[in-house]
């Protein structure tokens, strides 16, 4: 089965393509000849992983899915929320985020937060099916590791052993993200659509 997934983020494929069975053969934008900026106007993140992956099956006839991803920190009511990959502004620079997060949270004693993810996928059959998945942590008060991408290098998961998402190795990350564990609905769905077809 050919699947897009609605993203020419490297770090996001990379993350996926391991958590997908041997039967899917996984197409990025690029794949598909799509070049163009995808809509996100929506205010929230099903909206946007909707609106992403529909657009993809409208105009390139693919089956495809997409997710959206929000970094919702207690202390700053939720934010950034939605706008998590344009919260310091449209350039979407990951270090900036992350500077002005740290900046907001500048001697709060509340650092709980949460990763979510929601995952859509529009069939070729004309279907929308959708998948989240979420993890609770704390936000550090500085940068930590190398890996990952996004807010990982300050975001602590309650289920690891104290280690920031940059500090992990993907296949660790893999063990307990929010973005695998929509996956995992995803890959559940459609191991039991090929069952039944």
């Amino acid at each position: 089965m050919r699947l897009c997934f609605a993203s020419n983020n490297a770090h996001k494929l990379d993350e996926i393509r391991p958590l997908l069975p041997a039967s899917i053969e996984l197409l990025s934008l690029a794949d598909i000849n799509c070049h163009e900026e995808l809509p996100e106007t929506q205010d929230t993140l099903e909206g946007n992983a909707r609106q992403k992956a529909e657009y993809v099956r409208q105009h390139y006839g693919v089956a495809c899915f997409a997710d959206d991803t929000g970094l919702e920190v207690a202390a700053l009511n939720g934010e950034p929320g939605v706008y998590s990959a344009r919260y310091a502004g449209p350039q979407r620079l990951a270090e900036d985020n992350v500077a002005k997060l740290l900046h907001e949270l500048a001697g709060s004693p509340d650092r709980s937060a949460r990763f979510r993810t929601v995952v859509a996928l529009a069939g070729a059959d004309g279907t929308m099916h959708e998948f989240a998945g979420e993890v609770d942590g704390h936000i550090t008060e500085a940068v930590r590791g190398t890996g990952g991408f996004g807010y990982d290098p300050v975001f602590v998961p309650v289920e690891g052993d104290g280690r920031t998402f940059a500090e992990m190795t993907g296949t660790e990350k893999n063990l307990i993200s929010h973005r695998a564990r929509a996956v995992a609905g995803l890959v559940a769905f459609l191991n039991a659509a090929s069952l039944s077809s």
